[in-house]
């Protein structure tokens, strides 16, 4: 047993014995899986219950949350300045936005908000990887120019692919920087579209490491199992293999933004949340 892990023991059985009980989705409070580094996201259209603006930002706060990646899909583009307001009443981080609209550029000036803009890297056709990292850059240019001319920051999302693979994102990360004044670009990595980089994650994340402006986080299960069609979103800590590649991530020195997801469309948005913050919480109390 290590020293922090029987210190958390210590004052787990104190509060105990005092009455005092912690409250469960309580995430540790130092380090990347402090609860103020979280980042919610995939909570807006894959909510069962639909919430709007207000509500979302009110189960948000209650969860504990202090930063928000937003998605959406097309009806609730006329509610953006209403996420928007609702957020700052909650004081939440409007911390990223998903892929681009044109609604969003007078709001990020007019409230001076900065979010972050992802959006998917793609798999263009090519002869050469030469080529195709130069395609790859140039399908994303506007919003790399987009991005740079409202003080944001851009971050090409992994999603499969050719264009999903580390060492791809990297390329056209490297491109961009080098080519285009992208030095305001960067890499999302997500673990429930990265399955298939479990075998050699640690040196992955070596790559990526200097790029990377968030890291989602997710419950992972065999690589296999996901690509037959099953437990691709998992709750953190109800797979396999996520304690090792968090202990790699905290162990690299990683020190950026991690997101926890909901993207689990049956479920309650707040429920999928807090599994997922219970389940985090239960590593790090066993030595995470």
């Amino acid at each position: 047993m290590t020293m922090r892990t029987s210190i958390s023991a210590l004052v787990a059985v104190t509060l105990c014995h005092l009455g005092i009980s912690l409250m469960a989705g309580d995430p540790p409070t130092t380090g990347i899986y402090a609860q103020d580094n979280l980042v919610a996201w995939c909570i807006v259209p894959f909510d069962a219950n639909k919430r709007g603006p207000a509500e979302r930002a009110e189960m948000l706060a209650r969860l504990g949350f202090r930063h928000v990646a937003y998605d959406w899909r097309a009806e609730h583009v006329a509610t953006f300045e209403e996420e928007i307001l609702q957020y700052k009443k909650h004081n939440l981080n409007y911390f990223a936005f998903w892929s681009w609209h044109d609604a969003m550029e007078p709001l990020i000036k007019k409230y001076g908000i900065r979010p972050q803009i992802w959006s998917t890297a793609l798999s263009p056709p090519a002869d050469t990887q030469q080529a195709r990292v130069k395609a790859a850059a140039n399908a994303v240019l506007p919003l790399v120019e987009k991005t740079r001319s409202l003080g944001c920051r851009f971050g090409l999302y992994n999603h499969g692919g050719w264009g999903g693979a580390p060492e791809n994102l990297v390329a056209v990360c490297q491109y961009l920087r080098e080519h285009h004044q992208g030095d305001h670009v960067g890499i999302v990595y997500n673990f429930h579209h990265g399955h298939e980089h479990m075998v050699d994650f640690r040196s992955q994340l070596q790559i990526m490491k200097p790029y990377l402006l968030c890291l989602n986080i997710n419950g992972m299960d065999d690589a296999v199992t996901v690509a037959a069609g099953t437990n691709k979103i998992l709750p953190v800590g109800s797979g396999r293999h996520e304690l090792s590649m968090l202990q790699t991530v905290k162990s690299s020195g990683y020190d950026g933004p991690v997101g926890i997801l909901d993207h689990r469309s049956n479920l309650d948005a707040e429920k999928s949340l807090r599994q997922n913050l219970d389940g985090l919480k239960k590593l790090v109390a066993g030595g995470l």
